[in-house]
């Protein structure tokens, strides 16, 4: 009686066995499951709290050099914050902030320059996109932006309401355009230098290099209020770390659904589809992101990497 049940275990065994083996031959055997990898998709990094142009870098800046000529153009008061700050995306941008009133319209001036598709990359509107032959064969308008080249450089011009709309929303297209026209003639003579550094992010330079895989062209360091910021970059790719004091919330924890937990402060979360790693420390909230145009993943190992050498700095 054992020995035919055995038989038969047996029997059902290689049955199994063949069809497997038939399986595999015919190639209808289900394919093996990948590990799910998740690409950063973004442009830009969050912008910080704070930097909208009234503490960030000194120096030379587009807002104020052309707020004088718009108020006696547009006889009403434009103003300009007075401070610049860098975005840290895909092309990198310096930015300042300008005033009609109290509505802000900022402008951006790529820190490196221009390639060949970086006009197409600001552009960046899901609605209609007209040409402005005003500032240049490529310039272009939209309901929020316009973008155009000066020279080596492209230039953003980002009004709160967007352009053409509800005076009290937005400014009227006639007004964009003047302050774009302002830029062009101002960008020229306010470019900063391509390598502006604090010997304090000398730390993860060489991390950075290894993520960037090239020697960095770019470099934007600067401290808004005694916080930190670092940022490498290439045409390609960049790499920032920013420090903010005083923040009473951290809003990438806000999210649906919820970012996942990072073994690093208290808390910690990592956002791999925006390539970044935020966390608290006391009254210190670190934002450390990486980017790469073609996109490539980024691992929380590469961002804990990256932050390494500074988390001295930053625990203490």
């Amino acid at each position: 009686m054992g020995g035919r049940r055995l038989a038969a275990v047996v029997a059902v065994l290689l049955t199994v066995s063949a069809c497997t083996v038939a399986q595999r031959a015919d190639g209808t055997a289900p394919n093996p499951v990948h590990p799910l990898t998740v690409v950063p998709t973004v442009i830009a990094p969050p912008q910080p709290e704070g930097l909208d142009g009234s503490s960030g870098a000194p120096g030379p800046q587009v807002c104020t050099a052309i707020s004088r000529g718009l108020t006696a153009q547009f006889r009403s008061p434009v103003t300009a914050k007075p401070f610049a700050w860098n975005d840290s995306g895909l092309p990198a941008m310096d930015l300042c902030t300008l005033l009609l009133g109290d509505l802000p319209v900022t402008i951006g001036v790529t820190a490196l320059p221009i390639q060949p598709d970086t006009l197409n990359r600001l552009v960046e509107n899901p609605g209609a996109v007209d040409p402005l032959p005003e500032l240049g064969p490529d310039a272009t308008i939209s309901e929020s932006r316009i973008v155009f080249r000066v020279g080596d450089r492209a230039v953003r011009i980002t009004p709160a309401g967007g352009i053409d709309r509800d005076p009290a929303d937005g400014i009227e297209k006639a007004r964009a355009v003047a302050i774009a026209l302002a830029a062009r003639d101002a960008v020229p003579k306010n470019l900063r230098p391509a390598r502006q550094a604090d010997e304090t992010c000398q730390l993860a330079t060489s991390g950075a290099e290894r993520f960037i895989q090239l020697r960095v062209q770019l470099r934007r360091d600067y401290r808004v209020h005694g916080a930190l910021t670092c940022i490498w970059g290439t045409y390609d790719a960049t790499v920032s770390i920013v420090e903010a004091f005083g923040q009473t919330s951290i809003p990438e924890a806000q999210q649906v659904p919820p970012p996942k937990f990072a073994p690093i402060g208290r808390p910690g979360y990592y956002l791999p589809e925006a390539g970044e790693l935020v966390f608290r420390q006391g009254r210190r909230v670190v934002r450390v992101t990486a980017l790469t145009n073609p996109p490539r993943e980024v691992t929380l190992d590469t961002l804990t990497d990256l932050v390494g050498p500074m988390l001295p700095l930053f625990l203490r």
